[in-house]
């Protein structure tokens, strides 16, 4: 296959996605519709976490990146050779939002190369399935794609993300391969005097969607020195209802005994624990804050620290992501900043 075939192969699998979502049952594909919505059913019911709410915002997430425009202008600042040797990839997903590997198979894809695909235990249902959509759209990937639950082997290159421990082993058992390793990554925010009540209700979304789980997910805000913090309380309003969903209510329940009972300082709002923290990673249901005083100096600290940071959300800087857009990444929005297809195209 081409390039271009590529690109066209997955932008019909986005207009697939886009037609699911909007019911679209003329559509070329929609005898898939029926079993598309009982697996994401059923992943929900093997996975908590997973709701139908949050599988169908990441699938449209999807639907709005895979277009044949979106594809071309991403892969323009590249130069895959129609030449280029194919390598096996192994895959390493983690399992903490839905479809979180999805771009690095992409990437492995669409830059020419085969896959072989280790999923985590409990994201193991949806992906296969758009997999053999997509093979449907494109017979011609079926024999590039593989999944295992077993030991990997027979591989040539390894994409794994994991936890911090777990980076620890990838990084030994694979170190003769060449090889993306990730580890743990937390985003944050910082807030302006100047920051609207819109743009603080947006960032509640950065904080709950997937109920905090991704890496992109909002875990620490930092404040300027006297802002009144019942701003943030009234803005993360909009999401109250999390709390009836029960894992993350026994997360709530749990963090916030933990806390109460090593007398710490917290402010709580009945769904979320707000604890003045210098950590990044706050716990589920938890928002750790920090104040500062100056600018330029919360700038230098946090760019001693960006290993630990996937993303910076503020107005302050036109690098850092807008409120409310975390979860919508773009294609080029590499994760850990390791451009992916830079590195496969170099193999």
């Amino acid at each position: 296959m081409t390039v271009k075939e590529r690109i066209i192969a997955f932008s019909k699998l986005g207009d697939f996605l886009t037609a699911f979502l909007n019911k679209n049952t003329s559509y070329a594909y929609a005898e898939f519709f029926p079993e598309l919505s009982q697996k994401i059913e059923t992943h929900h019911l093997q996975n908590g976490w997973f709701t139908p709410e949050n599988i169908s915002f990441s699938i449209q997430q999807w639907a709005n990146a895979l277009t044949e425009e979106n594809l071309t202008h991403w892969l323009s600042n590249y130069s895959i050779s129609e030449k280029l040797s194919s390598k096996k990839v192994a895959i390493i997903m983690a399992g903490n939002i839905p479809l979180v590997g999805f771009h690095d198979l992409l990437s492995v894809l669409i830059s020419g190369h085969q896959t072989l695909i280790k999923q985590s235990s409990n994201a193991q249902i949806l992906l296969p399935f758009l997999i053999k959509v997509l093979q449907t759209i494109e017979p011609r990937f079926k024999n590039r794609i593989t999944f295992t639950k077993e030991k990997l082997e027979d591989f040539d290159v390894v994409i794994a993300t994991g936890s911090d421990n777990t980076a620890r082993y990838f990084e030994y058992y694979f170190s003769k391969k060449p090889n993306i390793i990730r580890k743990n990554r937390n985003s944050v925010a910082i807030i302006s005097e100047n920051d609207s009540t819109e743009d603080l209700e947006k960032l509640s979304d950065d904080i709950f969607r997937y109920f905090g789980l991704g890496c992109r997910n909002v875990s620490k805000i930092y404040l300027p020195k006297g802002y009144d913090i019942q701003k943030i309380f009234q803005a993360l309003y909009n999401w109250k209802e999390v709390i009836n969903h029960h894992k993350y209510a026994n997360n709530y329940d749990y963090n916030k005994a933990v806390y109460l009972m090593s007398k710490f300082q917290i402010l709580d709002n009945d769904f979320i624990v707000l604890k003045e923290d210098e950590n990044f990673a706050s716990p589920i249901a938890s928002l750790f804050y920090e104040y500062y005083d100056n600018q330029k100096e919360l700038n230098e600290k946090l760019d001693l620290q960006q290993e630990k940071i996937q993303c910076i959300v503020s107005n302050l800087d036109t690098n850092h992501i807008k409120f409310g857009e975390t979860q919508q990444p773009k294609l080029n929005d590499y994760a850990d900043g390791v451009d992916t297809v830079n590195f496969l195209t170099q193999l």
